[in-house]
């Protein structure tokens, strides 16, 4: 799959990764390192070395106690402890066993992989941080609203189209805008 320069750094800037987005012709390698990529009007997404999956990826911590370390292996300190499962991690770099995360506000840091899912989840990003961001019956403004979230809502992928996900939760369920969400990319679409 190729994606232009233009449009994976816009994706990668909606994201909140700005070096990243600056960087847009540059991949990571299983290390973290930064290496020079093709030049020109496509790239190839880039997959990692050890899954064979893309790089970067959206996934969801599986277990209640995730230890987050400031490198990959056990000798490395632990930086934090997510204790929400379900939360939805982008998995940025690989190495051997363990993956490098960033959560929703940015943090980075290594986990074990099997404390990851390939789960589908989002977290809920209003344009203002005390907006509700509203939730509708079908994918268009125009149906009824059957919910109006906070920032920070924790919730299920169910699908996305590009422009809308099905977005389901303890006590609700329905269709958001998909920028309205951090836990999938711009105009990805999931099944």
């Amino acid at each position: 799959m190729a994606v232009t320069t233009q449009s994976f750094a816009a994706a990668l800037r909606h994201l909140g990764c700005a070096a990243f987005a600056a960087a847009a012709l540059s991949v990571v390698d299983p290390t973290g390192m930064a290496m020079s990529a093709q030049t020109g009007s496509d790239i190839a997404i880039a997959t990692g070395s050890v899954s064979g999956l893309p790089v970067p990826r959206f996934v969801s911590l599986k277990s209640d106690r995730v230890n987050v370390r400031s490198g990959p292996n056990k000798d490395q300190e632990v930086r934090w402890v997510y204790t929400r499962a379900g939360m939805p991690v982008e998995v940025t770099a690989e190495f051997e066993n363990w993956r490098r995360i960033r959560d929703w506000e940015g943090a980075e840091g290594w986990v074990y992989h099997s404390l990851l899912s390939g789960k589908r989840s989002a977290v809920v990003v209003p344009t203002l941080k005390d907006d509700l961001v509203p939730l509708y019956e079908s994918p268009d403004a125009k149906s009824p609203e059957t919910a109006r979230l906070q920032s920070g809502v924790l919730g299920q992928l169910k699908s996305c189209n590009g422009t809308w996900c099905q977005f389901v939760g303890k006590n609700f369920d329905g269709w958001i805008r998909q920028e309205r969400l951090w836990g999938a990319y711009p105009n990805e679409k999931v099944d």
